[in-house]
């Protein structure tokens, strides 16, 4: 049976954009492969370069050679015709560690479609059907986590997305774990038989690291709206200085971000009525500590990167990052490095920045509200209960805790991955990308932020509460009605990890703190 979606996504007719890429990752959208005669076309004519190499006699990366550094070994045409891959998704089984979860493993997938219709590769049009039925049948490989250095690519994790086109190894199907040879029994399919270079083909790219990073994107728009409506939460209840804001600060200093930032503050602690009680009038009050002032030169870094990193995943996801290729002009195979993950590291070390920067910023703010040297006459902890029995009860104490513990890993994580390149497979792989770490590293910090964030929305909603005045500002009741629909006020002391996860699983998977804005 197959999935439902509300839209189709074109392959062949033009870039896949990431907003896409992740409705079919999320399984809101199917695929479907252009049925335009250029297409077809383009793919067959590559196709047929790739069997004029073998006729004539020219050596072909995977395909006549032997793989990496045994490129030099090299085999009889008959041979050639029957070297379909199997030995080489075979030995490169090895990956380890826990399963690559479904969303970023069917962007995995969408990205190999992608880049084998881009019309480089030499492969069949049945193979691009293929993917896409298993994208459209909600059959996805089980992919563990770990074992890739990012070029020759994604070598190992993919070899688990080929093997399953075959029927071998283990796929996720209608909620269940089991042998793929029986997903596709259940679903109507037959297993597939690779072509010669098909193999190679789905394995030789950067598609694990760039599904992942794709996800970890649309995660850190989510990461950074939530944190503007925590800190606009918190400056309300610190009785923070609306003027750290004003449009003149970013005009002074033109970052996008910083303005956008700043920008949104503003809105969402505009002022309905006259309340000259809703900032502190102390001397020492004069300016927030920066985790306030300055969250739009914080913040807006995190919204700036955005707008980089999302063009370099959308630009990954959508060529033809496989090796060998063919030139569509003169038919030579070309052996390079397309699929060397430089592009994708970078642009995942630099988001583990920016994310562990904003995490890092929400758990300052969270200090400042519950600690009563610092928070502007709230309740030690946030604590809500008054009288004797006050002091059996901490509120959010240990949230506190758990708010720094979570950063830190965070700010740990940051250390890029791509400095660490090791050379290997006999110094053939000599210099390697480490995108794949890197984009599994970005993945992590967006779970830490989003827990960060969590509870800073927590204690910034109650501080508020406890606070009062919120009459004023209309925008900030609707956005702790939208907290108080997932976690009711804290009175007395209770657990508090479930409220904390739906929270962190409304930022990862909806727009509850979105606004309306131009996103990055």
């Amino acid at each position: 049976m197959k999935r439902r979606t509300t839209e189709e996504v074109i392959i062949g007719e033009g870039p896949v954009t990431l907003p896409q890429i992740v409705a079919v990752a999320r399984g809101k959208s199917s695929v479907k492969l252009s049925q335009t005669h250029s297409f077809q076309e383009r793919i067959r004519r590559s196709e047929a370069m790739l069997h004029t190499a073998i006729h004539d006699g020219i050596p072909v990366y995977g395909v006549s050679t032997g793989f990496g550094k045994s490129c030099g070994k090299r085999l009889k045409r008959d041979q050639v015709r029957k070297n379909r891959g199997a030995n080489l998704i075979r030995f490169h089984g090895c990956g380890t560690g826990e399963p690559i979860s479904i969303p970023p493993t069917r962007a995995a997938m969408l990205c190999r479609l992608l880049c084998l219709a881009t019309g480089y590769s030499g492969v069949s049009f049945g193979l691009l059907e293929r993917l896409a039925s298993f994208l459209n049948h909600g059959i996805t490989p089980v992919v563990p986590c770990e074992g890739s250095v990012g070029a020759s690519g994604d070598l190992t994790p993919m070899s688990y997305v080929a093997a399953a086109l075959t029927g071998e190894r283990e796929v996720f199907y209608r909620g269940e774990r089991m042998p793929a040879a029986e997903a596709l029994r259940l679903s109507g399919l037959v297993p597939y038989a690779f072509a010669p270079k098909e193999a190679i083909s789905m394995m030789n790219g950067t598609s694990t690291m760039t599904g992942i990073a794709a996800l970890a994107v649309e995660r850190a728009g989510h990461i950074l709206d939530a944190s503007v409506c925590a800190t606009a939460l918190t400056v309300h209840a610190l009785k923070g200085k609306f003027l750290h804001f004003h449009p003149t600060i970013g005009k002074a200093k033109p970052f996008p971000g910083q303005i956008h930032v700043a920008r949104r503050l503003t809105e969402l602690l505009q002022v309905d009525i006259d309340n000259g009680d809703l900032e502190s009038q102390a001397r020492g009050a004069l300016q927030d500590p920066y985790s306030l002032r300055c969250a739009p030169q914080i913040a807006g870094v995190l919204y700036d990167a955005l707008t980089w990193i999302r063009k370099w995943v959308e630009t990954e996801a959508n060529s033809a990052n496989d090796n060998p290729i063919f030139d569509p002009e003169t038919g030579h195979p070309l052996m390079s490095g397309n699929f060397y993950g430089g592009h994708m590291a970078f642009a995942m070390d630099s988001l583990k920045a920016a994310l562990a920067s904003v995490a890092d910023m929400s758990d300052r703010q969270v200090v400042l509200l519950v600690d009563p040297l610092l928070n502007r006459g709230l309740p030690a902890d946030l604590v809500r209960i008054t009288g004797e029995d006050s002091v059996f009860h901490h509120g959010f104490k240990a949230m506190s805790i758990s708010t720094s513990a979570l950063a830190a890993e965070a700010l740990k994580l940051t250390m890029p991955a791509a400095s660490f390149s090791r050379s290997t497979e006999s110094h053939n792989q000599d210099k390697v990308s480490m995108g794949t770490i890197a984009a599994r590293d970005a993945e992590r910090i967006c779970t830490l932020a989003e827990r960060v964030l969590a509870i800073h929305l927590l204690a910034a909603g109650q501080g508020c509460e406890i606070r009062g005045n919120l009459d004023a500002r209309p925008m900030l009741v609707t956005l702790i009605g939208q907290i108080r629909s997932l976690s009711a006020i804290l009175m007395e002391d209770r657990e508090m990890d479930a409220d904390i996860e739906r929270i962190a699983t409304a930022i990862a998977e909806s727009d509850l703190f979105e606004g309306k804005h131009d996103n990055p």
